[in-house]
């Protein structure tokens, strides 16, 4: 046995055990913490220094601080970007890589109404845990920069964006930094616009002729913060505001299974929609994974179409749809509007059903106006979800009316159907059966006709067809689109529209305003209060932050669960000293009434980025100078592979790591803050987040047994039955394994602190990043962490003496084949780092460590590049045996290993080529080259190919590297 076998000796007090590692791990974090080694340069103010190199601003999604702690699902993503961020820092740049807490939000606040302990408290007790963990884990961290949301600075800043985002309107003419057209500017521009007359006042009266208050309702109306009663889904048995994804398919709350009713709230909303077509056009500006920019396009959900105008009977306002296919409307054989449609609530809908109705179309009533009420009823009591869901049958009634359309004159049966959403579009439908999917299914339950508009393919089996061709069936008295393709037929119908002044081309937008009001107490208070007639008044910069107030109960009111009349009572409510204040707001002092809902926990998400950098900045949101170093546009550059890569305006960190489940809302609302903030000149680039990367998750097995009880996984045991398939016992009983997540109700928990006792945290390190690509979900399996352990082990004994723990490596020359090998590994490490396949990299590191163990005596000069490549994925381990090589500073910044061109150049022999025994060619080949690449070069040889004089081959026999014999047929 050898010294680097893995066997442990009776005599090995040096032996590299979890023991060991706990003991080197926290010698150097201590080491790093003293030293400040992660300390990133800012170009000024407190944090300056020297920052020297290329920037490299790195990221990680903002954690939440759960009372759980961590399992060793979580750490995947943070262990990825320390591994990237070691690994630019060693090839010389400025990396500022730091984490914070998103410690607002509701489970703290329900553990304080549980436990009646203080949100504050609760919060802070599991960052401490979580900052130990983390820590726990070597992660190369600017500890300097970390913060959390609920911070009374960090408050203020927050505060402070809102402010300035209410005191913002858009300007959809303005020019902008980045050469488009549109952006954000202060009210106080508005008014003097408005006042000075060059912008009119929305009913044509002069500025001056408006009172105080009119005056205010008009600039109110622009804001890009401001107030409005919006739809909410309100349950009174819990007391709250639900979110829609909290509601269930029966219109429930998914928690206590309550009623949930719709009502029309005064809320707080962010204008978002008016940043709708640079949220969709700027994904294009930006590294993101495709996946991530169709969410956020289909979130926004912009279409480019027409409205086109049906006539009503009775009404002096026409009934406008929306639709992206303005060619089909020949083929609209009937309308819909949702059941909210203010249509049917103004006297439009008859007294009795007209001539023609079908019997299916009434849905058993006496006349329209009781099946549009019963109807409207049924529907009020679903959600939006399960009105929209694709699988559930469309269903409608016919509300007595018949609209004309307009290309041609056909009176069209109107339905109101609960899938068609007032909230959405116009709330108003054209149904083309002949062109889509859901349309022929109603059409085929509610026998209504159907007109096919574009030819349908040959062998089209019947249904709808909603591909291209040729359009038919679409002539009328002053309109013919017969003949024309889909595009020009679209271009032609907008065009006869807007000339006949019955449509309009128009694009619209799937996303709505931002609701910002939240009915809880754990959140960032509004900076505003209100007068006696409930105006709004911004509070002076002075006054930030407001902090929360002390509240007997965190709990909101509830109420009887059939309450729909009651209204919500935020616990803020019953802080009545802190509602009712006194201020001086510039004319002399008055009683106003502070904003007892909250903001969401959004809000301290959507700026973080910003405030790492400069954090302890008191007197600005961020240093201009230092914003623009680590986030400003990026200049024109060249590519590794010499191609230019053009100047772009956009900016943002250069990478951003996290789960794709935020790929729509938090990305969203950051982008648009961002961008506010940009087009009021707070920051200099357009887009937050430059490069985007999405990790995969790691999942875990768990076992049941026949009653389907879970029993813990770490006892289950494995083995095999006659057929080679895997059976698994728990204390000799049979149980049965699931894939899925990891939680304490399904006993296949491992958590950090498991991992750090039993193997130390480097192998842990080693062992996540070695599991398969980083953007891939992986199985947890405990039992497979001792591979990793092992590499390490024999890392430490190619360097350290387990009995005498001496340093054995030798300072002779390494042999011609381990340098190649080094060199090799190194250019091919450099190539997965760069590229984040670190399991890949590993994979060469570990081929690399097994043939230096081989060795009788390992050479420095092969062993200290492995070390330093081994750093970024075990930094501690690869510390301490630099230092035990001589080294006597940290190697966190040491150059990372470069290769020697000259050993990368292959060594090379002659192959000879013959065609029928006689020699035709001879090639120069790498020694390695493989017997099919080398029958490929081979069969390309044209001396090859003019000996065959045009004759098939009946075989190729080849003997890599040195010959190869073609042999003809026949």
């Amino acid at each position: 046995m050898s010294q680097h076998d893995d066997a442990p000796g009776a005599q090995t007090p040096h032996r590299y055990t979890a023991a060991l590692a706990g003991t080197i791990e926290e010698r150097w974090q201590d080491r790093w913490d003293e030293l400040g080694t992660f300390h990133a340069d800012n170009p000024t103010g407190d944090l300056a220094g020297d920052a020297a190199g290329e920037k490299f601003y790195l990221l990680d999604m903002f954690p939440y601080p759960s009372g759980k702690g961590l399992h060793v699902g979580h750490p995947l993503g943070y262990i990825a970007t320390d591994v990237v961020g070691r690994y630019h820092r060693m090839k010389g740049k400025n990396v500022l890589h730091t984490l914070g807490y998103d410690a607002f939000g509701l489970p703290a606040e329900q553990y304080a109404v549980q436990t009646g302990q203080h949100p504050r408290v609760t919060t802070e007790e599991n960052i401490v845990n979580m900052r130990r963990q983390l820590r726990r884990l070597g992660l190369g961290h600017d500890q300097r920069r970390t913060f959390a949301t609920t911070d009374p600075e960090y408050v203020r800043w927050t505060q402070w964006i809102f402010l300035q985002i209410y005191g913002s309107f858009y300007d959809a003419d303005a020019p902008r930094a980045d050469g488009g057209t549109g952006r954000a500017r202060p009210v106080t521009e508005l008014e003097a616009e408005l006042a000075s007359g060059t912008r009119p006042t929305p009913d044509g009266r002069p500025w001056a002729e408006l009172s105080p208050g009119e005056r205010a309702d008009v600039v109110d109306s622009f804001r890009l913060a401001y107030i409005t009663e919006a739809p909410v889904n309100w349950c009174p048995g819990l007391g709250t505001v639900l979110a829609n994804e909290e509601v269930t398919a029966d219109g429930r709350s998914e928690r206590g299974n309550y009623p949930v009713f719709k009502r029309s709230l005064r809320q707080w909303n962010m204008r978002i929609t008016a940043y709708a077509d640079r949220l969709v056009d700027d994904l294009d500006t930006i590294d993101w994974p495709e996946k991530v920019r169709s969410m956020q396009r289909n979130w926004i959900g912009r279409s480019t179409g027409a409205h086109v105008d049906f006539a009503v009977p009775g009404t002096d306002e026409p009934l406008t749809v929306f639709t992206t296919r303005p060619d089909t409307l020949f083929g609209a054989t009937f309308m819909a509007v949702s059941p909210e449609h203010p249509l049917l609530h103004d006297g439009a809908v008859p007294a009795a059903w007209p001539a023609g109705t079908k019997d299916v179309w009434t849905g058993g009533a006496a006349d329209p106006r009781a099946a549009v009420r019963a109807y409207a009823e049924a529907a009020a009591a679903k959600s939006d979800i399960e009105r929209q869901d694709p699988e559930r049958p469309k269903t409608g009634v016919f509300t007595g009316i018949r609209a004309t359309n307009p290309v041609n004159g056909a009176e069209v049966p109107l339905f109101v159907a609960d899938y068609v959403l007032m909230g959405y579009g116009t709330g108003a439908i054209m149904a083309v059966p002949g062109g889509d999917e859901r349309d022929f299914a109603f059409a085929q339950a509610y026998d209504l006709p159907v007109i096919h508009t574009v030819a349908p393919p040959e062998g089209f089996e019947g249904g709808a067809y909603s591909g291209d061709g040729t359009v038919v069936n679409s002539a009328g008295p002053s309109l013919s689109l017969d003949g024309l393709d889909v595009a020009a037929a679209k271009d032609a119908t907008i065009a006869w529209l807007e000339e006949n002044g019955v449509g309009r081309g128009a694009t619209t937008y799937r996303l709505r305003d931002w609701l910002f009001s939240r009915q809880r107490y754990w959140g960032e208070p509004f900076p505003v209060v209100y007068d006696d007639e409930g105006r709004a008044h911004a509070l002076p910069e002075s006054m930030l932050p407001v902090d929360l107030p002390e509240v007997p109960d965190y709990s909101p009111r509830t109420f009887e669960p059939d309450d729909a009349l009651s209204s919500p009572e935020p616990p803020l409510g019953r802080a009545t000293d802190w509602v009712r204040v006194e201020l001086d707001l510039g004319d002399g002092p008055r009683t106003y009434t502070r904003d007892t809902n909250t903001m969401p926990n959004w809000a301290g998400s959507c700026w973080y980025e910003l405030r790492y950098l400069d954090p302890r900045n008191d007197q600005a949101l961020v240093d201009p100078e230092i914003e623009r170093y680590w986030m400003g546009p990026r200049p024109a550059t060249t590519a590794a592979d010499g191609t230019a890569v053009a100047a772009n305006v956009s900016g943002g960190a250069d990478l951003y790591v996290g789960g794709v489940e935020h790929a729509v809302l938090h990305l969203l609302y950051a982008r648009f803050w961002h961008k506010v903030l940009f087009d009021l000149g707070h920051v200099s680039s357009s887009e937050p987040f430059h490069k985007l990367f999405n990790q995969g998750y790691i999942q875990a097995y768990a076992y049941a047994d026949a009653r389907g009880q879970y029993v813990p996984a770490d006892e289950v045991e494995e083995s095999a039955d006659a057929a080679g398939e895997p059976t698994f016992t728990w204390r000799g009983e049979e149980v049965f394994r699931e894939y899925g997540k990891m939680g304490k109700s399904l006993k296949n928990i491992v958590t950090p602190d498991d991992m750090y006792a039993t193997y130390g945290a480097d192998t842990f390190r080693v062992y996540e990043m070695s599991m398969g690509p980083l953007a891939d979900s992986r199985p947890w399996d405990t039992r497979a962490v001792v591979g990793s352990q092992r590499f390490l082990q024999r890392l430490w004994r190619n360097v350290v003496d387990e009995v005498t723990g001496g340093t054995t490596v030798v300072d002779t020359g390494a042999d011609e084949a381990t340098r190649r090998l080094v060199a090799r590994t190194v250019a091919e490490v450099e190539t997965e780092m760069s590229a984040m396949r670190v399991n890949t990299a590993i994979a060469r590191m570990i081929v690399l460590n097994n043939h230096l163990t081989g060795l009788a005596q390992v050479p420095r000069e092969a062993i200290e590049p492995l070390v330093l490549m081994v750093a970024p994925v075990a930094p501690h381990i690869a510390e301490e045996l630099w230092s035990r090589l001589g080294h006597t500073t940290s190697l966190a910044r040491e150059p990372f290993p470069t290769a020697d061109p000259d050993l990368l150049v292959e060594e090379t022999t002659t192959c000879v080529v013959q065609v029928a025994g006689k020699v035709r060619d001879r090639l120069e080949v790498p020694v390695s080259i493989g017997e099919d690449d080398l029958r490929a070069l081979a069969l390309q040889s044209p001396a090859v190919t003019r000996a065959l004089g045009g004759k098939d081959i009946r075989t190729v026999v080849v003997r890599a590297p040195r010959l190869v014999n073609v042999v003809p047929a026949g």
